[in-house]
């Protein structure tokens, strides 16, 4: 992983899931964040550019005891309180730690959504089709 997950050393990691207006699905990454922060670039209206917003994603790769790997208070209110993240595509946001990924949703409801080396084995096309079918 780009976050250089572990005890010491990890940075977050993220970005914007988009859809342009042909349809086709893209990421776009957000500019490297700190240990434990990454800054979300703007995206008015539920759109970075003129691309629709789909999902956000970042990482938490920091493993030791002085680090949450499931999502913070801060990252939940991050998405719920955000008016534009409030499109009706928006699915939301995913959390990718070293041993699950978590999705909190425009609401500020969280769920473990599976296995992070169960869900990362997945080929291009079998993410493509899964987020294609959540959008």
């Amino acid at each position: 992983m780009d976050s250089q997950p572990g005890l010491i050393g990890g940075h977050e990691e993220g970005g914007f899931v988009l859809k342009d207006s042909s349809g086709q699905l893209n990421v776009e990454r957000w500019p490297k964040g700190c240990q434990n922060e990454i800054i979300v670039p703007p995206h008015s209206g539920g759109k970075h550019g003129n691309k629709e917003i789909i999902a956000t994603f970042h990482t938490h790769p920091n493993t030791g005891s002085d680090f949450q790997q499931e999502p913070s208070d801060t990252d939940i209110r991050a998405v719920r309180d955000d008016p534009d993240l409030k499109a009706s595509l928006y699915e939301g946001e995913y959390i990718l730690t070293r041993d699950n990924i978590y999705k909190i949703d425009r609401f500020g409801n969280v769920n473990a959504i599976g296995k992070t080396k169960d869900l990362l084995e997945r080929s291009d096309i079998q993410w493509r089709n899964w987020l294609q079918r959540k959008s």
